[in-house]
């Protein structure tokens, strides 16, 4: 079992559009959790789905802490573990061309390596408690960034929810 669970998600308001991405670091052994939010006016679904990863993994500082990712992207579930490994081989390209989003696939292959970290993909939208409070996290903060105000958020707190 992994020691850290982080519940991850990104979206968008438009694609590109108004973006925001949201995490819940909990420890499993105290239930001790870490919630942050940020965003951009201008990005992507893909983007922030990457954000979310890419900002829990950097609040965990221990890197030989184990780590379980749940999110409803399978496209980050499938950068991270099916296609990273052949892209960064061919000069991270695919099929010649130029990958999207290359300083973020990047960023999160540099955070992944030397780290224990597995992936779990979990229905969006589907009641799951840890996906549904990342997806309010992130509209929150999208509607923040809709008024003009920093789309950041962090907070600690004691994890009541479920820990997959």
């Amino acid at each position: 079992m992994a020691k850290v669970v982080a519940f991850t998600d990104g979206g968008c308001r438009g694609n590109p559009g108004v973006g925001a991405w949201a995490f819940v670091l909990v420890d499993v052994t105290t239930r001790k959790a870490l919630e942050g939010a940020g965003g951009e006016q201008q990005t992507t679904n893909n983007r922030m789905e990457m954000g979310a990863a890419i900002a829990a993994l950097e609040a965990v500082k221990k890197l030989d802490t184990e780590m379980l990712i749940v999110t409803d992207s399978k496209y980050l579930i499938g950068c991270c573990t099916q296609w990273m490994a052949g892209w960064k081989k061919n000069g991270w390209k695919r099929k010649g061309d130029p990958l999207k989003n290359l300083d973020l696939l990047q960023k999160l292959d540099e955070l992944l390596t030397g780290r224990k970290v597995d992936f779990r993909w979990v229905a969006g939208h589907s009641g799951h408690v840890g996906n549904e409070h990342v997806d309010r996290l992130g509209n929150e903060a999208m509607d923040r960034l809709e008024q003009g105000l920093p789309a950041a958020h962090e907070r600690r707190f004691d994890w009541a929810g479920p820990l997959a």
